[in-house]
């Protein structure tokens, strides 16, 4: 049948994407007019749909994954066997009761992994990369010829400069160098000149394994310009890396579901402030994305949250139930102590490192990461001879990104279940490869 030349009005596509629905559960869009929200009757909506995070037949510290190599680059990560089967959950409707219940606890569970409790503080789940998140960002928070000041160090700080300056921002970047990161006097004195509209920081950049700190970053913001919005690229640091949404004041972070979380990748994944969304609301100009715009997400979100279905673009039923998964145990860990896993763990690797004489790209222990590690190479060995080494071993290490210096050094990531399952023995397994691998290149300690 040929498709109509003529536009279709929003109730009729409102009509046709919603014939599926019970008429006990309203079908909420950007399009609805009035948002029921008193009408549905949530109890009867199921109150879990999780997977057993074990099972009877098979130990709580046996995978049942096929035998491949141990995946140690700063995302994607390896996964635990729960969340891998959270995926093959049979076909639903993205409308549906059951979906819907378990994307409002998803939603929910989100905050506590933000620690927020603030109720105009909003999460964000969509379909795609962590590199949506600027987008978001740049198409809702900015408008076209406001400023922004970037804090870079390294390549995913230069990346959210750049796309904010697609969508027609004014940048002021401030770039360390690689291993290092900017300073707050010389901050101060960029935020004292102009007038920001905001501020974004890579908390970890996984091209240098550069730890940024936020809590004092954000009090000399809203010191020295309180107007000014923090936005933290979160995509290496959510879940092993501290992060107090509410305590330190902060207004966005974007991140993505493959690293540290320990979801496989294809969800992009945010939370935003109450003042970040009154800063959208008070656009003077449309937001600069289609997909990407707040106007067509903001309710949508609130509607999955509150538990009442609802459609802009169809979610992936699978990814969120994942996802779901992974926060439960998340949740049920507690996150202090999953920080302090990922520290102990990391600690335990850069000693390592150290004992194999080798240095980091971040040389100060304050600017280094805790899920992953970037390692400067022996100058007598090249990445690209050592890292097939490490894959014959059955250890995949990521080579480097940085324009600067990346044929001079590798990463080691080191997140989720690989630190956080010890019986799995990954950690030492790749200390013990990348000696071993080092030594085949003939290397030798000094």
């Amino acid at each position: 049948m040929p498709r109509s030349s003529g536009p279709v009005d929003s109730p009729a596509r409102l009509s046709l994407i919603s014939r599926h629905l019970a008429p006990d559960y309203p079908l909420n869009t950007p399009y609805t007019v009035e948002r029921h929200p008193d009408n549905i009757d949530t109890s009867l909506l199921p109150k879990t749909q999780t997977r057993a995070l074990t099972t009877d037949t098979t130990p709580a510290n046996m995978s049942t994954q096929p035998e491949h190599p141990t995946l140690l680059i700063p995302g994607p990560i390896e996964f635990d066997d729960a969340v891998l089967n959270s995926m093959s959950h049979y076909s639903e409707s993205h409308v549906g009761p059951g979906f819907v219940a378990v994307f409002g606890e998803t939603l929910s569970m989100l905050r506590k992994l933000f620690q927020t409790t603030d109720p105009s503080a909003q999460p964000f789940v969509l379909s795609g990369s962590g590199t949506l998140g600027w987008d978001l960002v740049a198409a809702n928070l900015i408008e076209p010829g406001e400023d922004a000041l970037v804090l870079s160090t390294g390549y995913f700080g230069d990346g959210f400069a750049d796309c904010l300056k697609v969508y027609g921002a004014n940048v002021t970047q401030i770039s360390a160098e690689p291993g290092s990161r900017p300073q707050l006097p010389e901050i101060e004195k960029a935020l004292s000149e102009k007038k920001y509209k905001l501020l974004t920081v890579t908390h970890v950049d996984t091209s240098t394994g550069v730890l940024s700190e936020l809590k004092n970053l954000s009090e000399l913001v809203h010191r020295v310009s309180p107007d000014t919005l923090v936005i933290v690229d979160g995509v290496c640091s959510v879940a092993c890396e501290e992060i107090d949404f509410d305590a330190w004041k902060l207004d966005g972070v974007v991140t993505a579901s493959q690293k540290a979380i320990g979801c496989p990748a294809g969800l992009s994944i945010s939370m935003f402030s109450g003042r970040a969304i009154q800063a959208f609301q008070n656009r003077q100009t449309p937001p600069t994305s289609y997909f990407a715009s707040m106007k067509n997400w903001l309710a949508i979100m609130q509607n999955y949250e509150a538990k009442k279905p609802s459609y802009f673009a169809t979610p992936s039923p699978q990814l969120v139930r994942a996802l779901h998964t992974a926060l439960t145990q998340i949740v049920a860990q507690g996150v202090k102590e999953r920080f302090a896993a990922h520290k102990a763990a990391s600690d335990k690797i850069k000693a390592a490192v150290a004992a194999l004489g080798l240095k980091q790209v971040a040389a100060n222990p304050d600017d280094q990461a805790h899920g992953m590690t970037a390692i400067y190479l022996p100058e007598t060995v090249k990445g690209a001879e050592l890292l097939p080494k490490l894959a014959s071993r059955g250890v995949v290490f990521a080579g480097g990104i940085h324009k600067a210096i990346a044929a001079k050094y590798i990463r080691f990531g080191h997140m989720g279940v690989s630190v956080l399952d010890p019986s799995r023995g990954h950690v030492e397994k790749a200390i013990k490869a990348l000696e071993e691998g080092l030594s085949e290149c003939g290397y030798q300690k000094a």
